[in-house]
């Protein structure tokens, strides 16, 4: 399943932040593409090297960085497709600063959960996860334009946000226990992405209760 925009609400203004983020991914991919796997690890950030006092700056650096086309590509597209309309409820001062934190909140689920671990990780995916949980917790009945791929066959069709990312999210539970099972060989950081989801659901919560309180 590939999400492709809400079909039932369009920002009214032009998402700048959301742009100027994906453009920023862009150029540092671009970047690692130049200088290699050394530019890569240097600014990846190590669960070890957190937890023992090393290298903070790496929790920035790393979830602006991709393994990968697929990496990069699908994490923009998810970004793009629930973007919009949380920079438009949060405002352009306070979204990216949500954006930031939701990453940084992430990565640190990730050292927790394995505080040892030498990997060095890297990526929106968490940042990202935030914005989904925010979307999730906003707007839950709006449909979202999805492209699903089954084999050879190929539609799209309109999914209710709250089965399309309630799904996600249950997929990266199941995933994180069975990493957890398998003693963590490496691959993919779910913790990051729940730990991600969890902060944007709270903090969407969170803004929409002062909301209502204000009114």
């Amino acid at each position: 399943m590939i999400p492709l925009g809400d079909a039932d609400r369009r920002p009214v203004s032009f998402p700048v932040i959301t742009a100027v983020i994906i453009a920023i991914n862009a150029l540092v991919f671009v970047l690692e593409l130049a200088k290699g796997e050394a530019f890569i690890i240097r600014w990846s950030f190590v669960p070890s090297e957190i937890s023992s006092g090393q290298n903070y700056i790496t929790l920035l650096t790393a979830m602006f960085m991709h393994g990968g086309w697929l990496h990069i590509v699908g994490n923009m597209v998810y970004f793009w497709a629930f973007g919009p309309e949380i920079e438009e409820m949060m405002g352009k001062v306070f979204y990216p600063i949500f954006y930031l934190s939701g990453g940084l909140l992430a990565s640190l689920a990730q050292v927790v959960i394995d505080p040892h671990s030498s990997i060095p990780n890297l990526g929106a995916s968490g940042a990202i996860a935030a914005i989904m949980g925010a979307f999730l917790i906003s707007f839950p009945t709006d449909r979202i334009r999805t492209l699903l791929i089954i084999g050879f066959f190929v539609t799209v069709s309109f999914i209710p946000a709250v089965v399309l990312v309630g799904f996600w999210f249950i997929i990266q539970l199941f995933s994180e226990v069975g990493a957890l099972v398998g003693r963590r060989a490496g691959g993919i950081a779910y913790m990051a992405h729940i730990g991600g989801f969890i902060f944007g659901m709270a903090s969407a919560r969170l803004l929409w209760s002062r909301k209502k309180r204000a009114h």
